[in-house]
Parts: C-alpha cells; structure tokens; sequence
C-alpha cells in the first residue's frame, strides 16, 4: 500500500479546474433564498453531481424558523438614503421618530428622552445582536448600522442557533434595525451634528419575513471499507445572500469536487464520508445544521468522527491560510493538510460560536469552517453585498483551496488512527483552568479539576507514546479509536459546550470552557452579595460536572493501560 502523503498527493492531482468552476458557475447563477425554488434548484444539480460520482443520496426537507429582509425606506429630514433591513429585525409599517448618534465605546446614557418618547439611534458597525440589544435595554426605537466602504453588508441579527424551542423570546430584536453604507452614514450623521439639539426627524419603513418554512437537506455518502459506520461530515451551507459565488457557490463546487475525487479512491477509505449540504445557515441562523443534529444527535454522538466544515473559499487576493478555524485537537490535521500547497506557517484561530458549528454538543471535533483570507483576515469587501459574483472567484485559489480539503477530508477518512491529537484537547483545557484559578482567588474551589486534568495529560502522553510506537494489530486499532471518539464525546463538549449538550448554545463570541465563565463575573462581584452566592452555585454545579466528565476520561485511559499490561 502507499505511504499515506504519497496517496494523498496521487489523488489530488485528479482535481480539475475547469470541473470546479462550471460547478461554482451552475450553483450561483440564482440568488438561493433559503426554502426557495432557487435554492431547490442548486441542490437538485448538487445531487444529481454527486449520483453521477456513486455516491447514495437522500434530500430531505423539514420546518425551519426562515427570515427574509424584504424592503427598507429610510428619510433623514426628509432626504431619502439607501438602507436595507435584516432577517430577523422586527418589521416597521411607519416609524417618525428623532434620531441620535451614540458612541457605543461611551455610550453610558439612557436613549429616552425627555418627552418619554424612543429616540433611534445610529451607530458605526455591521449589524449585529449584542448591540441591538444593549441599544434596545436602553429604550432605542430603531437602530442604523453605519457599515465601512461602499456597500452595505448583509447580516442576521439574532442571537438564537438554529430554530427557536418554547422559552426563546429574548434573542430577537423587538425594534427594526437597519443598515447603510458609510458615505450616506456620514451624511447623516453631519445632519445630527448641526442641530443644536445633536438630533435629526426620520421616517423609516421596514418589512421582514419571519415565518416557519421547509428547507432541504442533502446528504451524500460514500462509504468506508473498514469501519463504515464511522464518518466524517463533511459540510458546507448552500443558501446565499444575493448570487454567493463565494459564500458558498465556492465551498459548494469544492465539495462537489472532492466527492467526485474521493469516489475513484473510495478503496483507501476505512471510514465513511458524508458530504452534508445545508439550508437556513443564512437566513435561519444555521437551522439546517442545527436541525441535522436534533434529529441525528444519536448518530452524531456514536459514530460522528470528525466535522469538517467549508465557507467561502477560492476568492481572489485571498492569500492567507495561515488563520483557518481549527481546535487544538484538530491542528495538526489542518496544519498538514495546507503544507501540501504552502509553506505559510500555521498559526490557526480558535473557532468562534458560528459558521454551522452545531455539533459540539454530540462531541465532534471541528475542523476548518473559513480557509482562505484576505491579507487583513477578511473573506473580502463583497461579503454578504450584491457583489458577490463569480468575478470574485480565482480559479487557482479555487484549485488549491480544494487541495487542501482533499487533503484534510481523505487523511481524516484513511489514517489507520484517526488523526485527532487528545493531548492538545486536554492541554487547552489544563490552560484554561489555570486561567480561572487564578481569577477565582478562592472563592471556589477548582482543585479537582486541576488534579484530574494533570492525572489525565499523564496518561495521554502514556496512551499516545504506545500509538506512535505502533504498528498495532487490528483489533487494537479499534480499541484506541473506540478510546479516541470517547475522549472527544467527554472533552469537546467541555471545551466548547455551555449548557446542555442536547441544545445549542447562543451564537456570537465563544469563551473555552464557557461552563465556568462565570467566575469572570465573579471576580468582580461584591464577595457575600446575592449575585455573588447564585454564582457561586451555578459554578458548583458546573465543577461537578466537569469533574464527572474527567473522571470517565482518566477511568478510561486507566481500563486500556490495565488490558495492555495484562497481555
């Protein structure tokens, strides 16, 4: 058989240029508005591609919470300005209010004014829910997003993951919320500013579709010979704001073309590969993945390898693959994977709670989500605008950010050991927990998880020092999978999972170890007050938790070492 890095260079020497941009062509010639004939339309051609590759297929369809901006009419004393609306705002038949400027770095004051009447506000930025809601607390009828340069960016502004269950009411805008570009940001703002009174009259008009809607799901397998049961899912969304030749036209075409390639070598597969194409990322807050773990979290959880997942690759200018989405666990994984088109160094960044990462409750490591960046680690200035065309694609960048996903799909579905280091896992987390040591000053006691987690990185470093002294028979090869895929189940929802693993945390920025967050909080609550004791048992409760999770780790590392040494 083939050393692994000459198999992988054999196959990905099958890409072919051309076939990856008549793909991306076929996909973003509509606008494909989640649910929408459009949309059908895409994954229909998706489909058909991957059958012509051998690959089984099922296209699905189930309900999901859809919102789409329809119109936004904006008057500033009485001078009309471009705007869009966002999905998820609330809509606005006729609103005439007083608009502010707020600085939101000083932003201290309530936003009513005198007259008990709301004032709207406008402010620099993309669109987004922290701020709306801050803003909205505050007694803001209506907010404006200045965004930079000459377009406006279009942006979801909830902070609920996936479809709302039956007590989500608090992560969506109650108030419309709007966007315009800078030049006419900046206009109106000198409009505020020459008022004595720092204000300016508006009339603004908005209207958004929110309802529940059927989306499809596509996946597309190609099965290992080994251990098929196993896969790694391989997912990307399909839906788009305006054409999306790059987000996702793009990372569709590569997924397209790496199931054609892997499906001439589906013989060096011991694992299974399944390619999921996704609605509602868009305009659902990532409800189409976030539904595939609702309704597969089982499967996920037993036999889920890996997630890898791809957005908005092979643009032109993007030079950078040096910041790519990674976990600690995954980095190595990601790290060769690009080695085979760049020597850049690989710094990687931490993944953030967005981009279709709905399976950290089930345990999956991730790897990737963006690949390809601008130098300044931006997707690029069409994003999320109308400009978002297929003139935006290269097709080189296209060719070698397919490279690198070939690469990283078919190592993760071939490698005799899956190639997820647990030793990274635990030593983010040893990190993290001296982390918050240090902050809690004592006022709880993380002492078990400290012990359990320098017990545990004893018996990684034992564990993995066996693996690479291998070769291992076969059935020890499955036993140290098995031990893989149960440390995953018990770490990544630890390093990753705020609540319970069955649910899906809120999107926005991510803290590891987001359980014992709190005791950021705590350091800065009055020691004895009521906050500070409701703290405090939340994050009991959370240490034991994790604790627990620890134990089955160390337990399980344990009950190996026991069986080697009694052979």
């Amino acid at each position: 058989m083939l050393k692994q890095e000459t198999l992988i260079s054999t196959i990905t020497k099958e890409i072919n240029g051309d076939y990856l941009i008549a793909y991306n062509e076929q996909i973003a010639k509509d606008i494909r508005l989640s649910g929408s004939e459009e949309e059908l339309r895409a994954f229909e051609y998706i489909r058909e591609q991957l059958e012509r590759f051998g690959l089984t297929t099922e296209l699905t369809f189930n309900e999901a919470y859809i919102s789409l901006p329809i119109r936004a009419e904006l008057e500033v004393e009485g001078v009309p300005f471009a705007a869009i609306t966002h999905s998820m705002a609330a809509s606005a038949e006729q609103l005439n209010t007083v608009l502010r400027f707020v600085d939101l770095e000083k932003m201290k004051m309530s936003l009513v004014a005198n007259d008990d009447t709301a004032n709207a506000v406008i402010v620099h930025g993309l669109a987004n829910w922290p701020v709306i809601h801050r803003l909205q607390q505050q007694g803001a009828s209506a907010v404006i997003f200045i965004n930079s340069g000459e377009h406006t960016h279009e942006m979801i502004v909830s902070s609920i993951w996936g479809n709302p269950a039956a007590d989500d009411e608090d992560g969506y805008p109650t108030i419309p919320v709007l966007s315009v570009n800078q030049a006419d940001g900046e206009q109106i703002k000198s409009m505020i500013f020459a008022s004595d009174q720092k204000k300016a009259s508006i009339k603004l008009h908005t209207e958004v579709r929110t309802e529940w809607v059927s989306v499809p799901t596509l996946i597309g397998e190609i099965q290992g010979t080994v251990d098929p049961e196993s896969f790694i899912l391989f997912s990307g969304h399909v839906d788009s704001w305006h054409y999306g030749a790059m987000d996702n036209g793009s990372a569709n075409a590569v997924m397209v073309e790496t199931a054609r390639v892997l499906s001439l070598h589906r013989d060096s597969l011991r694992r299974s590969v399944r390619f999921a194409f996704w609605s509602g990322h868009s305009h659902g807050r990532y409800a189409g993945s976030a539904l595939y773990s609702d309704l597969h979290w089982e499967d996920l959880h037993e036999n889920g390898v890996l997630h890898i997942n791809i957005d908005s690759v092979g643009a032109k200018g993007a030079t950078n693959l040096g910041l790519a989405n990674t976990m600690a666990e995954t980095r190595s994984l990601c790290r060769d994977a690009i080695s085979t088109v760049t020597e850049e160094p690989f710094q990687g960044s931490p993944f953030a709670r967005s981009g279709d990462q709905s399976f950290w409750g089930a345990g999956l490591p991730s790897a990737f989500m963006g690949l390809s960046y601008q130098p300044e680690g931006w997707f690029g200035w069409w994003w999320h605008t109308t400009e978002d065309t297929l003139d935006k694609i290269d097709a080189e960048h296209l060719v070698r950010d397919c490279h690198v996903y070939v690469a990283a799909v078919h190592r993760a579905a071939s490698s005799v050991i899956i190639p997820i280091d647990q030793r990274q896992g635990v030593q983010t987390l040893s990190d993290r927990i001296a982390y918050y040591t240090e902050l809690a000053r004592g006022q709880v006691d993380l002492s078990v998880l400290t012990d359990r987690v320098e017990l545990l990185q004893v018996l990684m470093d034992r564990f993995y020092e066996r693996i690479e002294n291998g070769p291992l028979p076969e059935t020890s090869v499955q036993k140290v999978n098995q031990i893989i895929l149960s440390l995953s189940r018990g770490l990544v929802p630890i390093n990753y999972v705020q609540g319970s693993r069955f649910d899906h945390d809120l999107a926005g920025s991510h803290s590891l170890v987001p359980a014992l967050s709190g005791i950021e909080k705590l350091a800065v609550t009055e020691v004895g007050s009521d906050v500070f004791f409701r703290l405090k048992t939340s994050l009991v409760r959370q240490i034991n938790r994790i604790g627990y999770e620890l134990k089955q780790a160390v337990r399980l590392l344990e009950d190996y070492e026991h069986g080697f040494a009694s052979k």
